[in-house]
């Protein structure tokens, strides 16, 4: 069977039957979400074990909802591989709820270091071209765990900000399951809208992909199995 393109509210579907009749558990689903996209980052760059002198590997910014939840997971599951990183919170984490508040107490837990987007903001301003004295685009990445499926129009502030200083940073992007600021339905960019490298989506391709707009944002795009069941995929392809 050939995957479905999912659109926006097929995807939340599958999502909440997975929960409700085959009573998997949403923070199942999300670590083997986060699980997949740290294997996935270290398949794409071995280089990323290898510590940098100066900045950590891996820089993850997280939003507030269920792709922040993704992000947390990311962080800890390459903690535990070896890699050295950075989670950076755009929003008062006391507002993170459900799924994304739980991972977050358990990666606060760990070594990972977890900073506000204000600080990280001067830190990138100061160093706009995102030059350290490593080689830049070998074992440097950051991860976009900004804004899922369910997001439209222009990203608001702080997020517009911080997408357009992780756009001027010329370390790898990986967007976890969408690029923040891309509509998943139509393919249409926001205001701005993260250029990633690579984008690991979960389930099955979104609908916007299929648009050559949106390729531009998205790069090569990997689908993350997170333990949904095959029935569901097929249900809608008929």
């Amino acid at each position: 069977m050939v995957a479905p393109f999912l659109s926006r509210e097929q995807s939340r579907t599958i999502d909440r039957r997975a929960i409700d009749e085959y009573q998997m558990s949403g923070l199942v689903l999300m670590e083997n979400a986060g699980r997949g996209v740290a294997e996935s980052l270290i398949h794409l760059d071995p280089k990323i074990l290898v510590p940098l002198a100066s900045r950590p590997n891996v820089e993850i910014l997280c939003g507030k909802g269920n792709n922040a939840g993704d992000g947390f997971v990311i962080a800890r599951h390459l903690e535990i591989r070896g890699v050295r990183c950075r989670t950076i919170l755009l929003n008062d984490p006391h507002g993170l709820t459900g799924d994304a508040r739980t991972n977050y107490e358990i990666l606060k837990g760990s070594d990972v270091p977890i900073t506000r987007w204000s600080e990280v903001a001067a830190e990138w301003e100061g160093d706009r071209s995102g030059m350290t004295d490593e080689p830049i685009r070998d074992g440097m990445w950051i991860v976009d765990a900004l804004l899922g499926t369910g997001s439209r129009g222009d990203p608001r502030p702080p997020l517009d900000d911080a997408i357009r200083a992780m756009n001027r940073q010329s370390a790898c992007r990986l967007a976890v399951d969408v690029p923040s600021g891309l509509d998943c339905d139509t393919g249409q960019p926001g205001s701005p809208t993260v250029r990633a490298d690579h984008t690991c989506t979960f389930v099955a391709y979104k609908q916007g992909f299929k648009t050559s707009t949106a390729q531009t944002y998205t790069g090569c795009v990997e689908v993350i199995d997170i333990g949904t069941p095959p029935r569901l995929l097929r249900e809608l392809a008929e």
